[in-house]
């Protein structure tokens, strides 16, 4: 038993294949906003990584050049005598 083709296809399969259509469209989009998102993501960790880096090397760069000065000794604590002592 052959099926065979409408000429006018009905209300029903146009609007689902207009769905389809639209979802399809709508996948394509979605998919290069969440690209675009990703390389701006992407970009803005290199620039960050950049000047964390940057810095990091100017304090390193300032710790060699002024090193840090020694630490002082600490002064004995004194210990109380009590009158019961």
């Amino acid at each position: 038993m052959a099926t065979r083709k409408q000429a006018d296809p009905s209300p029903e399969s146009l609007a689902r294949s207009h769905r389809q259509r639209l979802a399809a469209e709508e996948g394509v989009r979605a998919i290069a906003d969440v690209e675009r998102q990703a390389t701006a993501v992407r970009k803005n960790m290199d620039r960050l990584r950049a000047l964390r880096q940057a810095k990091e090397a100017d304090d390193a760069r300032e710790l060699a050049e002024n090193p840090p000065p020694p630490p002082k000794p600490k002064a004995a604590k004194r210990v109380k005598k009590t009158a019961a002592e």
